[in-house]
């Protein structure tokens, strides 16, 4: 059964305001001015960056799957350089359903897990 967003969890996906860049230490994973913004519910929003934007090479695929009602299948990627914190670190749903398919080709950082999340002015 596949459970759409509606009244009662309401997901929005909109562009991003801001530049997003993720921190490990000096390391940038992650620089874009292309970002989404997805709003679930009663969630806090996350960000979430094109690929295209990520330094992929700093990323390792994990064998970490997950599943969302509202969004599919998730899988997984850690931060090497960011020791045992960086496991899982990261998640994208590479075939979300129709309702979120905006997120697709794009990955998202668990705050806790990276040095920063930081969301400046665009240039």
């Amino acid at each position: 059964m596949v459970l759409l967003p509606g009244p009662k969890h309401p997901i929005t996906v909109v562009p991003s305001p801001t530049r997003v860049v993720v921190r490990v230490g000096d390391t940038v994973l992650a620089d874009s001015r292309q970002a989404l913004v997805l709003r679930e519910a009663d969630y806090a929003p996350v960000a979430y960056i094109p690929r295209a934007d990520v330094d992929l090479t700093a990323l390792e695929r994990s064998d970490q799957t997950s599943y969302c009602p509202f969004k599919g299948e998730a899988a997984y990627f850690s931060v090497p350089s960011a020791g045992e914190r960086g496991t899982d670190a990261v998640w994208t749903y590479e075939e979300p359903y129709e309702a979120v398919s905006q997120i697709k080709d794009h990955v998202a950082f668990y705050p806790n897990r990276v040095d920063a999340i930081e969301y400046l002015p665009l240039d």
